[in-house]
């Protein structure tokens, strides 16, 4: 069993220097914490993924969508999918889950 804290996950953020940190990596999936800085830079993915709101708010904006969000707001993107989070909130953060195997390359 693998217990993940949020207070865990934004040090290990503050820790990489940058705004994602990989926290638990399995053949099935990947969970992650996310908190980007004034502006999110994201491209579409290879894989699924799932964004779980751990805090703050703000708008997502997804296949020409947007949805306004909050903590315990939960969010599935299509591999290849534009999306990114806007106008949010400076506590913002979210889990990211990255669903099923990795591309082979």
């Amino acid at each position: 069993m693998a217990r993940l804290s949020v207070k865990e996950a934004m040090a290990a953020v503050v820790a990489t220097g940058g705004d994602f940190a990989r926290l638990l990596e399995r053949p099935s999936c990947d969970v992650s914490l996310y908190k980007p800085l004034g502006v999110d830079p994201q491209k579409p993915h290879l894989k699924d993924e799932l964004y779980v709101i751990a805090s703050g708010s703000g708008r997502f904006e997804c296949q020409g969508g947007t949805e306004h969000f909050g903590p315990g707001d939960v969010f599935f993107v299509a591999a290849g999918t534009e999306h990114r989070f806007a106008d949010f909130s400076s506590d913002f953060a979210t889990w990211v889950i990255f669903l099923g195997p990795r591309p082979s390359n």
